[in-house]
Parts: structure tokens; C-alpha cells; sequence
């Protein structure tokens, strides 16, 4: 069978088709490196403004009275990755140190104005606003860095979908 599957096929089937035959190993680490992150960088936002305004039964972490930051465990997750990169040397663990990667990058980035003025401005319209600014680009050239070949290829099959839905959707009748 090619790589591709005929244009009748589902859609998310061409896509999944485009991704395996478009997409390496290191790609395909990348891509869950950014996926996690994203995902990871919305749930702490959420998180965080729950623990802010009392919501629900979240709070903050501290041992002997100092709060911990979720930075720190942010930073001690991208050392383990780190070690366990130098330790395992088998493509096999890369999406897995890919996601524990991004997992690790959200957790320090989300806090990135604290480490920067070494106060908490997390809640200030400056730390705010510079973390969602930094965020939102590494996230949009994350995206296009990962697997800009994926992404092409899957917006033609996306377009093709369009087309052909637009050409089986039944025009109006004869003109009378």
C-alpha cells in the first residue's frame, strides 16, 4: 500500500497516514514535547487561578511555611530528563522523555517572570503579560518547528476533504 490512502478515506485515517509517513522519530518527539507543554501550560493556568480565587479544593504546596513554586518541581523534572537522556540510548524513549520534557519546560516557563525579577509579579499585569506574550510565541513556533512538513502535508488532505465535500453536496435543481 503507498503511504497515502485514497482521498475516499476518513479524514483523521489520511491524517494519521500523513503523520507516520512525514514524520520521524526526533519529529515525532518534538511534537509531544509541544503538546505537553501546551496542555500542561493550560492546566497549570487553570490550576493556579483556582488556587488564586479559592476554588475547589486546590491549594498551595509549601513545606516548613516556604511555598513551593511549581517551577521548582519544573526544574527537577528537566533534570531527571536530562540524566535519564544521558542514561537510555534507545529512540524508543524519546516521545516518553519528549513529553516529560515539555511537562518539565511549562512548569519553569509558566513562572519565568518570577526566576526573572526574584519576587512573585505572577499575578501582576507585567509578569502576566510577558509569560502569556513568551508562551504564546514558543508555542506558535513549536507548532511549525515540530513538524512543519506534518502540518503541510495534513492542510492539503484538509483542503482536499473541502473540496471534495463541496463537490458531493447536492446543488440546487434545474432552472425551470
Amino acid at each position: 500500500m503507498s503511504a497515502y490512502r485514497a482521498p475516499e478515506a476518513p479524514l483523521r485515517r489520511r491524517l494519521h497516514d500523513v503523520y507516520d509517513a512525514q514524520v520521524d522519530r526526533t519529529h515525532q518527539s518534538l511534537l509531544v514535547a509541544w503538546l505537553a507543554f501546551a496542555v500542561t501550560f493550560g492546566v497549570l493556568r487553570a490550576l493556579t487561578y483556582a488556587i488564586h480565587h479559592g476554588v475547589g479544593p486546590f491549594g498551595d504546596v509549601s513545606i516548613g511555611g516556604a511555598h513551593l513554586h511549581h517551577y521548582v518541581w519544573g526544574i527537577g523534572l528537566l533534570m531527571a530528563v536530562g540524566l535519564a537522556s544521558l542514561i537510555v540510548d534507545s529512540p524508543r524513549y524519546n516521545p516518553w522523555l519528549g513529553l516529560a520534557y515539555g511537562v518539565g519546560c511549562a512548569l519553569v516557563l509558566d513562572e519565568f517572570a518570577l526566576l526573572i525579577d526574584l519576587r512573585d509579579v505572577y499575578w501582576t499585569k507585567e509578569g502576566r503579560s510577558s509569560v502569556d506574550a513568551a508562551l504564546l510565541v514558543i508555542a506558535a513556533l513549536g507548532v511549525y518547528l515540530s513538524a512543519a512538513t506534518f502540518w503541510r502535508r495534513a492542510t492539503t488532505e484538509v483542503a482536499r476533504s473541502l473540496r471534495r465535500r463541496g463537490r458531493d453536496r447536492p446543488g440546487p435543481g434545474p432552472r425551470q
